[in-house]
C-alpha cells in the first residue's frame, strides 16, 4: 500500500468510467466518464483497440488523471472455479498446486490462459480438511487486446483485476454479514455473490442498459445518446400518459425498459438459483444494485420484484467530493479498482 495515486478504469460496452484514488484507502480524488461508440467493446471484450486507445487518451488528458492504471475485466470468457486443494498453508505451495490442477477445472489450454487465485481458507470435506481456493482464468488474447489499447493511450497498467472483486471492495460495508449479491447494470450486467467480503460466485450477463438503449434507438431511429436520455426521462414509475414528450417514444421507452428489467431479473434469478445448488453455498439475502441503471427511476424496485429479494442502491463513499454531481453508482467498479483490499 504505497499511497500513490492510481486510476481504476472500468471499460464496458458504451462507456469508460475512471476514478483516481489512493491505493492506501478507498477515497475518490476525482472521477471521469466518456461514452464509447457502439462496437468498440462487445460483451465486455475489446474489439476496436485503436478507437478505445483514442478515447482513453482524450479522457485522461482532459481530466488530468494519473497514468498509473488498474483495469477491470468482466465477460463470459472469464472462468471462476472453487478448487479444493490438500491442506496447504505456504503461498508458494498453494500456487504450485493451483497450477497443477488448473487444467482439470478450466475449459481452455493453460498456455492460452492468464491465471489468478485467492485462498478462501480451510474447510472440512468428506475427504478430510482441504484448503479452499478461488481460481480465476481469462483468455490471454482478451487480456492482450485490453493492454494494447491502454498502452497505446500512453497509460501504465499496474494490474488487471476481476471487476466483480472490485465491485465488492467498493460496496461492502464493515460489519456486514450474510450472503449478498452485488449487481452492476451498465454496458453489461455483472453479478458478484459474496459471503462477507469474499466473492464466492460471479457471472457476466450480456444484457444491460446499453442493449436496452440500443433497442429503443433501433425502434425509434434515435441516437444512442438520445435513447439513454429518453430512458432516464420515462423511467418505470410515472404513468406514461403523464410524461411530457413525444407520446410514441414515451410508450416505446417504457416498453423496452419493462422488458429489459424482466430479462435482467430472470437472468439474475437463474444465477442465484445456480449458485445455491453448489456445494456449501448459502442463500442470498439481499441485492446491492449499482451502475448506470440506478439513474432510471423505478429500476431498483422493479428488479427486486423480478428477483424476489430486497434491492438497495450501492454507492461509493465520497467524503472528498470527487464524484461529479454525487453520481457514485456509475463509478463503483472503477473506485473498487483503486484499492487492493476491502476497506476496514
Amino acid at each position: 500500500m504505497s499511497g500513490k495515486s492510481i486510476v481504476g478504469v472500468d471499460i464496458e460496452p458504451g462507456y469508460v468510467a475512471a476514478v483516481q484514488g489512493s491505493e492506501a484507502r478507498l477515497a475518490v480524488e476525482r472521477a471521469a466518464y466518456a461514452p464509447l461508440p457502439g462496437g468498440v467493446v462487445r460483451e465486455g471484450e475489446v474489439v476496436d483497440v485503436e478507437t478505445l486507445a483514442g478515447a482513453l487518451r482524450g479522457l485522461f488528458a482532459e481530466h488530468k488523471l494519473s497514468k498509473r492504471v488498474r483495469l477491470g475485466v468482466a465477460n463470459h470468457r472469464i472462468v471462476m472455479r472453487t478448487v479444493h486443494l490438500p491442506p496447504l498453508e505456504d503461498p508458494k505451495e498453494i500456487a504450485s498446486a493451483v497450477r497443477f490442477q488448473a487444467q482439470d477445472h478450466i475449459p481452455m489450454p493453460l498456455d492460452q490462459a492468464v491465471l489468478e487465485h485467492q485462498r478462501l481458507g480451510r474447510v472440512d470435506t468428506a475427504d478430510g480438511p482441504r484448503t479452499r481456493v478461488m481460481l480465476v482464468a481469462a483468455r490471454r488474447d482478451m487480456i492482450d487486446r485490453l493492454l494494447d489499447a491502454v498502452t497505446r493511450a500512453g497509460l501504465r497498467p499496474q494490474g488487471v483485476d476481476l471487476s466483480a472483486f472490485a465491485m465488492i471492495r467498493a460496496l461492502h460495508r464493515p460489519g456486514a454479514t450474510g450472503t449478498v449479491a452485488y449487481v452492476s447494470v451498465g454496458g453489461i450486467t455483472n453479478v458478484a455473490i459474496a459471503t462477507g467480503a469474499t466473492c464466492v460466485f460471479t457471472r457476466t450477463i450480456g444484457h444491460g442498459t446499453e442493449s436496452i438503449a440500443g433497442e429503443l434507438a433501433e425502434r425509434r431511429a434515435l441516437t444512442h445518446e438520445h435513447s439513454h436520455q429518453w430512458l432516464r426521462h420515462v423511467g418505470l414509475e410515472e404513468p406514461v400518459e403523464e410524461i411530457e414528450g413525444d407520446s410514441e417514444i414515451v410508450v416505446e421507452a417504457r416498453s423496452v425498459l419493462a422488458d429489459g428489467v424482466r430479462r435482467i431479473g430472470v437472468e439474475i434469478r437463474n444465477t442465484l438459483d445456480f449458485h445455491l445448488m453448489q456445494e456449501g453455498s448459502t442463500a442470498v439475502e439481499r441485492v446491492v444494485l449499482t451502475g448506470p441503471a440506478t439513474a432510471v427511476t423505478g429500476f431498483p424496485d422493479q428488479l427486486g420484484e423480478q428477483i424476489g429479494l430486497p434491492v438497495e442502491i450501492g454507492r461509493v463513499p465520497d467524503a472528498a467530493g470527487g464524484l461529479p454531481d454525487g453520481d457514485s453508482a456509475r463509478y463503483a467498479i472503477a473506485a473498487g479498482l483503486t484499492v487492493d483490499e476491502v476497506p476496514a
